[in-house]
């Protein structure tokens, strides 16, 4: 007898990632309640499954939702307004003068929407968002049908959000109650970075972490003039102050990571922390380049993040795999550096496993999210395919992405944006703002 599911997906290629380095040509992957329940060859599906609906992917790779283990989604409304400059003068000269002016939990919700929409369409189903009024944030991921884990921001100094680090705090964490069990939604505690939060307040950090079971996500060693400032400020350097505070752990997710040394790795791989590279940000800003092949032999996990539309300027996982590919080699004089598997792996996997959410998102896998991203390779400049996950890394782009599902919900279906807010409303909302910016 055959068995019924909502869906059976059959495509050309697809790429599960774990195993590791597998392809499996001409199979199919039936999803019933959003979940996963099988993967097998096309004619065995046909056999085995009765689908409420079919999708015939030919001449496309089926891989899993792309993972941006790092974004400040309503930053989509900065796109562009303060470009190549270094970052301590892009903070202070620019973005911190704008935020103070214009961020509310409009502009949150707005910009985030925003973000929403582009990452989706360039295949992202989830992402690991820091910025203020996390409520607002929730909110847009929700209505955009997003996965996300919203950061509960922690800065030392007040802004137009909140007074104080407690007051930071207590926002965050009510956005948190609010929303917690919603199946789109986690929550991480985010303190900007050492240089813009005390002991005290990353002590707290850590306890809340600890206690509430939550990520804690923050910028580290992203700047040499980050790690000059620690060691005349606290005597060492930022990643050695924070496990002298308690705040390293396998929760950790140090956002960056381009300036360290083999004793900054080893408390990294010791204290079992996560690494979310961001190496067109990185580019862009000057930062340098992050030592990837170093930190992935020492075993610590890292995963790709785009960092906000106002420092890259795009939302595109797709590009951050060829950048982080490409900066590995060029980096290291290795050409075998971060092949084009485990970029892809960097991309959903591993951002997924920096998440606590291996078990949820990042492979395709019985049991697991139908969070699924398909790619047409059937134009001639992606012809001959030798190797699809060649393609994906080093060829590909984001306009490849034909379809997109999130727990089994068509988000993208032949090229075409089916969230719930359209272009036209997205149009009018960013008009709006750079009206109000441009002011």
């Amino acid at each position: 007898m055959s068995e019924a599911v909502d869906l059976l997906i059959n495509a050309r290629w697809i790429v599960p990632v774990d195993p590791h380095d597998s392809v499996l040509a001409d199979h199919a992957v039936a999803i019933r309640g959003g979940r996963i329940v099988d993967v097998l060859d096309q004619d065995a599906a046909r056999a085995r499954y009765v689908a409420d609906k079919v999708v015939e992917l030919p001449r496309h790779v089926l891989i899993p939702g792309l993972v941006n283990l790092h974004t400040h989604a309503a930053m989509s409304l900065l796109r562009g307004i303060a470009d190549d400059l270094p970052l301590m003068r892009w903070l202070q000269e620019a973005i911190w003068p704008a935020e103070s002016r214009h961020v509310d939990a409009a502009f949150v919700r707005d910009g985030t929407l925003l973000a929403a929409a582009e990452m989706i369409r360039g295949g992202i189903t989830t992402c690991s968002d820091m910025y203020f009024h996390p409520e607002a944030a929730a909110e847009a991921f929700v209505a955009a049908g997003m996965r996300a884990v919203v950061g509960a921001v922690t800065l030392e100094f007040p802004t137009s959000y909140a007074s104080d680090p407690e007051d930071y705090l207590r926002k965050g964490l009510a956005a948190r109650d609010r929303w917690q069990g919603h199946p789109l939604l986690g929550f991480s505690i985010a303190p900007h970075a050492p240089y813009t939060v005390s002991d005290e307040s990353f002590r707290h950090v850590q306890t809340l972490a600890d206690e509430l079971e939550l990520p804690i996500h923050v910028h580290i060693h992203e700047t040499a003039q980050e790690i000059a400032d620690s060691l005349a400020a606290h005597g060492c350097r930022p990643l050695a102050r924070l496990a002298r505070l308690g705040v390293l752990g396998s929760n950790l997710i140090g956002v960056h990571a381009v300036h360290v040394d083999a004793s900054d790795i080893e408390l990294l791989a010791r204290h079992g922390c996560s690494v979310a590279h961001c190496p067109t940000s990185n580019m862009k800003l000057a930062s340098g380049i992050a030592p990837v092949p170093r930190l992935l032999a020492a075993g610590i996990p890292v995963g790709l993040g785009t960092d906000g539309a106002a420092s890259n300027n795009r939302l595109d996982l797709l590009q951050e795999m060829r950048h982080a590919a490409l900066l590995a080699k060029v980096g290291s004089l290795d050409a075998t550096a971060v092949p084009a598997h485990v970029a892809l792996r960097m991309a959903t996997l591993d951002g997924a496993r920096a998440l606590g959410m291996d078990d949820r998102i990042g492979s395709i896998e019985i049991g697991k999210c139908a969070d699924l991203c398909a790619l047409e390779l059937s134009a001639p400049q992606y012809r001959p395919c030798f190797d699809p996950v060649s393609h994906l890394v080093y060829v590909c782009g984001r306009e490849n992405v034909s379809h997109v599902w999130i727990d089994g919900e068509t988000r993208v279906d032949k090229g075409v944006s089916l969230l719930h807010i359209n272009d036209t409303e997205l149009l009018r909302l960013v008009s709006m703002w750079q009206t109000r910016l441009g002011n």
